[in-house]
């Protein structure tokens, strides 16, 4: 009998916690939307978020609720990481607009795969350095590289939606957007072998295990999402499911391949983030146009709709825990110099690459000095740095892991706040606003083409470099023309706009407002292929040009006459957007 009134009260603490989870939630989304209203750019919504779960659990601190808060509110990593992240990093690659991305493909894997490796060994490094010098808290060599595996994941939440409220350069914001999207997979293949490495390897053979490993766990994550997103694809061709009694059923298989991929990779010893990532690209590229057309309007919304959830949850989660969790604070000057460090790695990472892909750039396609400068200032830590610090507690002997939790924490808070916070004035100040504003159309097609190699007779061995990274060029582009030739025919329908809707129960229909639903729909495609740059900002909530948050939107048709115009599509042209993969 004892048992129940203890039972009871368990529920009871549980329902009003989830509660006060709903309610945080909505104030978040609110204030964001009047933050955003009124142009206060000096707080962001993922920055409000942080503050609402700061202040609750600075509440929860100073009352006697605290251990219910932390028994409900306790940031767990297995949560995070199994609910709460893949719906965000599958959004970013689904919402990826594939003309800019792609353009600056080159330029994204030099910021995102050399230059995430850069900063993470100047970071640990300098932080291992650090301790030897007796200037902070003393960590191992391992232990420093894998705390600076942690702090090299970067998340310019705040910066990219400002970046589309005041408007910038498209190829900036695509070298801001698609290194922030690929860093969180390199940092988590960087963390997790560096992890193994320290478990498993001794001596000399550190260096060739790190390298092993990370190759590893990075080719074998990306091989298992793109194999599952090419079986997603053809299974949507093939299959007939763009039928109306199998709507249901089409919307349901879409959003169960992703986890798929996810969970495959994480049960073979992968990464799941690497995995839904790709899968994510891949899948928008090959599964999407195969899709009916209702069916793609409402996996882009969904998407962006669990997305936005996910990430926003993510925020406050992270100002609760902050605040209630245990912090390890007495080692400031640990926390000092790690910021300085990081300062000092994002500018090892930024410049040096971009001075990289430069070399090999005509004048009229490299990255100025100010764009190089809005780089380094974006790189804002967040959630995937904070879990992965709360996850290192349990991978880490106590006092280490809690001081690396602390001040990656330390981190999060500053670069959020603060420098999110004046991101504008930034923008100002570099002069990098209104140049060619994201969301607008550009004049020439060629906005968007590949960038051109400058021929170089000197015979240096700068010549010798660019010889070799045009060669390379010359293979990239051979496999866009083998993309756009075989495997986009093999992985896709033909008309590669969306399946029209086949009512196999009745074939009739108003002619009249069918075709005029298809010309409009016809007419978006034409517009969203042109190259208008719309995506998700990892919080999904502003759009470059109609303030739809970034969601692909597909304007019914009618079922007869949808019929009759599919004969038509195969004539057609894909649209100019999908044949830059």
């Amino acid at each position: 009998m004892a048992a129940e009134p203890a039972a009871g009260d368990q529920q009871q603490i549980a329902s009003v916690s989830i509660l006060l989870q709903i309610v945080m939630l909505g104030l978040a989304f609110v204030l964001g939307h009047v933050l955003r209203r009124h142009k206060f750019y000096y707080l962001h919504e993922a920055s409000a978020s942080l503050l609402i779960g700061l202040i609750v659990g600075g509440i929860a601190n100073i009352s006697n609720t605290e251990e219910s808060f932390r028994k409900w509110f306790n940031f767990r990593d297995e949560f995070f990481f199994l609910f709460l992240l893949p719906p965000i990093i599958f959004y970013s690659g689904f919402s990826l607009h594939p003309k800019p991305f792609f353009s600056n493909f080159g330029a994204i894997i030099t910021f995102a795969i050399l230059g995430t490796f850069i900063a993470s060994m100047v970071t640990g490094i300098l932080v291992y350095l650090g301790g030897v010098l007796f200037l902070m808290y003393k960590l191992p060599f391992q232990e420093s590289l894998l705390f600076g595996a942690i702090v090299s994941a970067t998340d310019p939440v705040t910066v990219l939606a400002i970046f589309q409220e005041l408007g910038t350069d498209v190829n900036l914001y695509a070298l801001v957007f698609g290194e922030s999207v690929l860093n969180d997979a390199v940092a988590i293949s960087l963390y997790r072998t560096f992890v193994k490495v320290r478990h498993h390897s001794s001596g000399s053979q550190h260096f060739i295990a790190t390298i092993w490993g990370f190759l590893t766990i990075f080719v074998g994550s990306i091989s298992a999402g793109v194999i599952v997103a090419l079986i997603c694809a053809l299974l949507f061709k093939y299959a007939g499911l763009a039928v109306n009694n199998l709507q249901n059923l089409e919307c349901c298989l879409v959003v169960l391949f992703p986890y798929f991929s996810y969970m495959l990779a994480e049960s073979v010893g992968l990464s799941g983030i690497v995995a839904i990532l790709f899968c994510g690209v891949v899948m928008k590229h090959y599964m999407f146009p195969n899709l009916s057309i209702n069916a793609q309007a409402f996996t882009s919304s969904f998407f962006e709709l669990i997305s936005s959830l996910a990430e926003t949850f993510v925020f406050i989660y992270m100002g609760l825990d902050i605040a209630i969790e245990d912090q390890s604070w007495s080692h400031v000057g640990f926390i000092f110099f790690s910021i300085i460090f990081m300062v000092v790695a994002r500018a090892a990472n930024v410049f040096p690459c971009a001075y990289l892909v430069n070399l090999i750039r005509p004048l009229s396609r490299q990255i100025p000095l100010k764009h190089q400068k809005a780089l380094c200032f974006s790189g804002l830590r967040g959630a995937m740095a904070f879990a992965l610090a709360l996850q290192s507690t349990h991978d880490l002997p106590e006092g280490h892991g809690r001081t690396i939790f602390t001040a990656t924490t330390a981190i999060v808070v500053l670069t959020v706040l603060l420098i999110g916070g004046s991101t504008s004035t930034m923008l100002e100040a570099l002069e990098v606003t209104g140049e060619n504003n994201v969301g607008e159309t550009p004049d020439e097609e060629s906005e968007y083409l590949a960038p051109a190699f400058v021929a170089d007779n000197d015979g240096s061995p700068t010549q010798n470099l660019k010889m070799r990274l045009r060669q390379f060029q010359q293979s990239t582009t051979s496999f866009t023309a083998f993309d756009k030739n075989f495997l986009t025919p093999f992985f896709t329908a033909s008309n590669g706009q969306g399946l029209p809707l086949l009512d196999v129960g009745n074939a009739s229909g108003g002619e009249g407002s069918g075709s005029a639903d298809k010309t409009a729909y016809r007419s978006h495609n034409k517009k969203e292929g042109r190259g208008s740059f719309s995506v998700s900002t990892r919080s999904g909530h502003q759009d470059g040009d109609s303030g739809s948050e970034g969601r692909l939107r597909r304007l019914p048709s009618n079922n007869a006459q949808n019929e009759r115009d599919a004969s038509k599509d195969q004539s057609e042209p894909a649209p100019a957007s999908r044949s830059n993969f």
